[in-house]
């Protein structure tokens, strides 16, 4: 009787302990479960963190690789990267002449020969040549590598003798011409493209003159240079007369007030004296004209060699080339053509084409060229 009295007043006491303790337990669980969210932020923030740095030191890392790159490519887009066939040709052949211990007639000799398999011709060649004699003459050399750099200094000033800035007359009113010349294959036409976009660029209005009526596909391959290079186009019927569509070309830009007139030209073999005389009739009727001309440039293929030379003299009888575009320098050119060009003929080299690109047409500078040739 008294244990049933005992377990009937304490029963309502155990079970209300036991609510307590599950209170008291879950409010516990809650607090913990707070505090242990509150201790693992800052280690996720602190790991974001470190990922985030992580990942700025990588992009950092990759920015630093993109530069190293783009300076590679930089360099390899150079004039010196550009001529690293012709620099291997030229300065290999010239370090070998000069590998002896003292200089000798066996020096004079092979340098000779290193000159006239780089292209430099017979001339050109003995003119380099003739102020170096005089210094070993004269005991100021006496080490064949101080005979290397004199003959780069020499080959340099040789070159910095002309003028090579392209012919435009602002204050004429009328059109100036730049008439384009030179053989099929010399990449003439391309050049010319290049150009408009150039004088474009400068704020020059142009028109191209398409005066090579012969070479089938010419006119439609500058037509598509004149619609990149923003400039008009006359053109004339296939096999017809280039000095009257070179004419009207002339006549349209005097109308429209355009500044520059790109006149292409038949491809010519300098050895044919026919069409020679008609290249002449052609820069006869372009000073016939409204406008004048202010340029004749001659386009060579740098990988023909000594032939440029003659195509360069034959030219210049016919036309009276103003400055020389060198094209396709960056081949298996030897280089040596510029310096015959231009101590034979004093025709100065003005541009030089180094690739495929717009960009790839740039102004010659004598002391980077040779510079690039030996280093």
């Amino acid at each position: 009787m008294l244990a049933q009295f005992v377990a009937a007043d304490t029963a309502p006491k155990i079970l209300l302990l036991l609510a307590l303790l599950v209170s008291i337990f879950g409010i516990g669980i809650v607090v913990f479960s707070r505090r242990n969210r509150a201790a693992t932020k800052p280690r996720t923030s602190q790991r974001i963190s470190q990922q985030a740095s992580q990942v700025t030191r990588m992009t950092e890392d990759q920015s630093t690789s993109k530069s190293a790159i783009n300076s590679t490519i930089e360099e390899d887009l150079s004039v010196r990267g550009r001529l690293s066939k012709a620099r291997s040709t030229f300065a290999g052949a010239i370090a070998t002449a000069l590998t002896s211990s003292s200089i000798t007639q066996q020096t004079w000799d092979d340098l000779e020969e290193a000159l006239l398999r780089a292209d430099v011709g017979v001339a050109s060649t003995a003119r380099v040549l003739a102020p170096l004699r005089e210094l070993v003459k004269t005991k100021k050399i006496t080490q064949p590598s101080d005979l290397m750099s004199a003959l780069q200094n020499e080959m340099a000033a040789q070159l910095s003798q002309n003028s090579r800035e392209l012919n435009f007359d602002s204050s004429l009113g009328t059109p100036n011409i730049w008439l384009v010349v030179g053989v099929n294959g010399a990449g003439k036409t391309t050049t010319i493209g290049k150009l408009s976009a150039q004088q474009h660029a400068i704020g020059r209005s142009v028109l191209l003159a398409a005066g090579d009526t012969f070479r089938a596909a010419a006119g439609e391959q500058l037509e598509t240079w004149a619609l990149r290079s923003g400039a008009e186009i006359v053109r004339g019927a296939e096999g017809g007369d280039p000095s009257s569509v070179i004419f009207d070309g002339v006549a349209r830009a005097t109308s429209r007030k355009i500044d520059l007139v790109l006149a292409d030209t038949a491809g010519r073999l300098q050895n044919n004296t026919n069409l020679m005389e008609e290249l002449a009739k052609v820069r006869r009727v372009a000073d016939k004209g409204s406008g004048k001309v202010t340029e004749v440039l001659l386009v060579i293929d740098a990988t023909t060699g000594q032939n440029g030379l003659t195509q360069a003299k034959q030219f210049s009888l016919a036309t009276r080339v103003t400055g020389v575009v060198l094209t396709k320098l960056d081949g298996s050119a030897k280089g040596g053509i510029v310096f015959a060009i231009e101590t034979e003929l004093q025709i100065p080299i003005k541009l030089v084409g180094l690739g495929e690109t717009i960009d790839d047409l740039i102004a010659f500078d004598a002391q980077e060229f040779v510079s690039a040739l030996f280093m």
